[in-house]
């Protein structure tokens, strides 16, 4: 047998991912339990709280008779149990006006002087839906210093548990694209055009997209990247307001204005993309030597 003690930090790394990739979403507790036991005493629990419900009232012992009719009788008392009182409503959480959320995003993000205040402040803001629904806020990763970043169009379940962008499979093989033009992750900026992991992975709502867009704006502002490497549909539709699929955006180079800044972006295929169809990598490839030759024309 194997004990965890047993293995170092890459070997532990790689069995937690393979964890998660197997649908495991909750560690084992210290102590053992048999949930087979639980689960046959619950079991049995539903079942006797079934026959007592449906096991016919009987009157208590030397209690006289009362009349079965009268809106105050004793017998209308004992039959009306507290169990058939209506459940207390749970109050809903207090949507906020898409305008006002949008205005109160844009606030916040402009009172950021740096990064890490961006990161406060986007942690701390409560105005968009999604972040209901995720279990952590995923904020850029990497070096601003480089003035390229890799955009991606929001977190998945990896990057959601692990609050880093491009984490799991697809990150694995984001880093061995960049590795094969000389780069790295922490040699470049990561970052999502939404922080937060919709419910199911869906597309967020143009609403959505509208709250959410201050932070990256104020995130570009801050970090004055050159280069932008699009990843995917989403991203690119965003930036290049293109209506197109990637296979119609991919393998040119654009001038675009964003967040007040004059920059340079190419698109290509999202990672998870490629491992859904891997005859696609020789399309992102042939993007990403684009990519290299404007890097190193500089």
């Amino acid at each position: 047998m194997t004990y965890i003690t047993d293995l170092d930090p890459s070997q532990l790394t790689a069995l937690l991912h393979f964890y998660a990739d197997a649908g495991v979403e909750w560690l084992v507790e210290d102590e053992p339990a048999d949930r087979f036991a639980e689960f046959a005493a619950q079991k049995a629990a539903r079942a006797e709280a079934r026959a007592t419900q449906q096991r016919p009232q009987q009157p208590a012992q030397n209690e006289p008779p009362t009349s079965r009719t009268g809106a105050g009788s004793p017998t209308q008392a004992r039959t009306a149990p507290a169990a058939r009182a209506a459940p207390a409503a749970q109050q809903a959480p207090v949507a906020v006006p898409d305008g006002e959320a949008v205005s109160a995003a844009q606030f916040a993000a402009e009172s950021a002087r740096s990064l890490s205040e961006l990161k406060t402040a986007l942690e701390a803001f409560n105005g968009c839906n999604l972040k209901n629904g995720a279990r952590s806020t995923v904020f850029a990763s990497g070096d601003p210093a480089s003035r390229i970043m890799v955009i991606g169009p929001m977190p998945n379940a990896d990057d959601d548990r692990d609050s880093i962008p491009f984490s799991g499979r697809q990150g694995q093989l984001l880093d061995r694209m960049l590795g094969a033009i000389g780069l790295t992750r922490e040699a470049v900026m990561l970052t999502n055009v939404i922080p937060w992991r919709p419910p199911g992975n869906r597309m967020p709502s143009p609403a959505e997209q509208e709250i959410c867009r201050p932070f990256l704006e104020r995130q570009i502002a801050l970090a004055e990247p050159r280069y932008l490497l699009l990843l995917g549909n989403f991203p690119a539709r965003f930036f290049f307001g293109d209506g197109g699929t990637i296979h119609s955006m991919r393998g040119e180079w654009r001038d675009i204005r964003f967040a007040g800044l004059e920059l340079a972006a190419i698109a290509t295929l999202h990672p998870q993309e490629l491992l859904a169809a891997p005859a696609n990598k020789a399309l992102a490839w042939q993007d990403l030597l684009t990519f290299k030759s404007r890097l190193e024309a500089v």
